[in-house]
């Protein structure tokens, strides 16, 4: 946009609360925010960017156009900014993936003989909902275990009490047949008020109201049903056991406890459902276009969003890994939401502390284990190894691609790594990692070309000895280790300018055969050579995912080391430059002096009469330190 226009726009901005689209040339919304004041938001976008998010400067790179719509309040601009984030998807926006309308469990205590079935349509006519649940198959494990405890109805027929017999499920103790008139309408409704007990965290109630039962049985001699009630006791004690988790010396025992795991485009988010002060349940939920956003801000926006379609369940206390940054306004609206006191707290020590980090920890490894999942699943990684050769062109089966990523903080400690996938699976035996030895400062490119020329430079010397070697008539046998291998994908974490730095050092070296590519991380954007528009994978794509774990393993496998460089850096002393003094000389002088202070301040010929040490080296060591 040309800044004189912005400016007038700018200008003729309100300031009153609301909600703005940024949009690309084609009118696709990029970007939704909501603002307080909003020319005050909008002008921070159009001024200087040092202090925006890498997102949001990759964002401003495809600004066109951006409108706004004005709110009566901040509250109301929020609920506007969650539906049209929900409506647009915007790419650099945080939000729920596969946004949908989650399942709940529904219980209408309004009917004759009310059932328990699943919906994803949550009304306000009375009745009960339990949830959301992440996914469908959640939400019927948990009808399962209800269905266990609990002997209602799975039928959908009409109750006349006049059916000539039961069904199977009557003989297995898993329904009291009000369908034959086994059970009145008030031996179900007890049944059903069981259910509706448990499910709000209310075992105590529950067990006390099956005891109850079990001792008129066995007063009446009914020792059949006591002893079905029995069971139905230790089943119901035993679920409460595994799901136990006291939150003590604290009034309110409802809550949400939330955390998460950040990946590289998407996020595991957590959560537990704690009612009584018990776990009645946990589900799991997926943040998408996560990349480069601060935690606060991914938790923020599930905060709003899954509320948003959680209306009827938010509990007046919701425990969360990290403030939002727009805390206040988020629960002023969730307590519009409930019609009740809420609180958002980020406990910093003691027992929801305790519990917020088992919910961290769990976040964790349900991302890790997502991701072993999809790597441990054959046919998928088969099909995305297969899909990325079509979109590549590959000339050969795809089994094996190389990964290289360059690690650095303003220019100290470079380094690089090198990972291996094999089959789609990672072959850790096969990583390497590499100190940049020839590169001064911030330049990734020189970087590439180091490594990638310290990687193939053996290939090309076992090439030439193999071409030897076939004149010659002998055979010659390749080395297996990681460099001996050729790869049938060599794939650089960058965009055009590490693709151009790799592509040189094939060329000076001779490589036409093997395939090279990068990997773009602003929209996930693939890059070959000689061909100037990148190649877009689909968001949903197994090829994009394949490639997405490789990029992230070899930026994990990166970093590692580069932090472990730093640290060691850390420690180093500035006699450790000194020449000739090595861990004994300089234990000594330690030992002497006592610390670095009383080295410098101590005179030549004291350096000089410690044992190992002579005056020239003393001389330098004054002249370093």
């Amino acid at each position: 946009m040309e800044l004189p226009l912005v400016e007038q726009r700018l200008r003729a901005t309100p300031e009153l609360p609301g909600v703005y689209l940024m949009k690309d040339p084609r009118g696709t919304v990029l970007y939704v925010g909501k603002a307080a004041i909003l020319s005050n938001r909008l002008r921070q976008y159009f001024g200087s960017q040092t202090n925006l998010p890498n997102k949001i400067r990759r964002m401003l790179g495809h600004l066109h156009d951006f409108e706004y719509i004005v709110t009566e309040s901040a509250s109301e601009a929020l609920i506007l900014e969650n539906t049209l984030i929900k409506r647009y998807k915007p790419r650099y926006n945080a939000r729920l993936k596969d946004d949908k309308t989650y399942p709940y469990l529904k219980i209408d205590v309004n009917e004759e003989f009310p059932r328990v079935y699943i919906t994803r349509r949550v009304l306000k006519d009375g009745a009960n909902y339990f949830g959301p649940f992440a996914t469908s198959g959640t939400v019927r494990k948990t009808m399962d275990l209800v269905k266990r405890l609990f002997p209602y109805r799975s039928c959908t027929k009409n109750i006349t009490g006049k059916d000539a017999r039961p069904c199977l499920e009557y003989y297995i103790n898993r329904c009291v047949a009000p369908c034959t008139g086994q059970a009145s309408k008030e031996d179900y409704a007890k049944v059903i008020n069981q259910v509706v007990m448990f499910m709000n965290g209310d075992t105590a109630e529950v067990t006390d109201d099956l005891k109850m039962n079990m001792e008129k049985a066995s007063e009446g001699l009914e020792f059949e049903r006591a002893a079905v009630l029995r069971d139905r006791i230790k089943a119901v004690e035993r679920v409460v056991e595994e799901r136990r988790m006291k939150v003590e010396a604290n009034p309110v025992s409802d809550m949400d406890v939330i955390a998460m795991a950040q990946g590289t485009n998407e996020s595991w988010v957590e959560v537990f459902f704690i009612r009584k002060g018990k776990l009645i349940g946990r589900d799991h939920f997926f943040m998408e276009g996560t990349q480069d956003d601060p935690a606060e801000l991914v938790l923020g926006q599930f905060v709003k969003q899954f509320y948003q379609t959680a209306a009827l369940v938010v509990p007046p206390r919701i425990v969360i890994q990290h403030m939002p940054e727009d805390s206040e306004a988020i629960t002023e609206w969730l307590r519009e939401v409930r019609k009740g006191a809420v609180r958002l707290v980020s406990p910093q020590r003691g027992v929801h502390k305790q519990l917020l980090d088992t919910v961290i920890a769990n976040a964790e490894q349900g991302l890790t284990q997502h991701r072993v999942t999809w790597m441990g699943d054959n046919d998928i990684v088969q099909q995305a190894a297969a899909d990325l050769e079509e979109e590549l062109s590959l000339p050969l089966p795809l089994r094996r691609m190389e990964c290289y990523d360059i690690s650095h903080i303003q220019g100290s400690n470079t380094v690089a790594s090198m990972v291996v996938f094999e089959d789609g699976k990672p072959k850790p035996a096969h990583y390497r990692r590499f100190k940049i030895k020839t590169v001064d400062g911030v330049d990734d490119f020189e970087s590439i070309r180091e490594v990638l020329r310290r990687r193939f430079k053996r290939l090309a010397t076992s090439r030439a000895a193999e071409k030897e070697a076939e004149k010659a008539g002998e055979v010659v046998t390749a080395g297996i280790d990681s460099f001996g291998v050729i790869p049938d994908l060599v794939l650089i974490d960058g965009g055009k300018g590490q693709l151009s730095a790799a592509l040189e050092v094939f060329l000076e070296m001779g490589i036409d055969d093997v395939p090279l590519a990068s990997l773009a991380k602003e929209n996930e954007e693939l890059f070959v050579p000689h061909t100037p528009e990148p190649i877009i994978l689909p968001r949903d794509s197994q090829a994009l995912y394949l490639v997405q774990r490789i990029r992230d393993e070899a930026h994990r496998f990166a970093i590692t080391f580069h932090r472990n460089l730093r640290s060691k850096s850390s420690l180093k002393s500035p006699i450790d430059n000194v020449t000739g003094i090595g861990p004994k000389r300089k234990r000594m002088l330690i030992r002497r002096f006592g610390t670095l202070k009383g080295i410098k301040e101590a005179a030549v010929d004291d350096l000089a009469s410690v044992p190992g040490m002579t005056r020239s080296l003393a001389i330098r060591l004054k002249q370093t330190i």
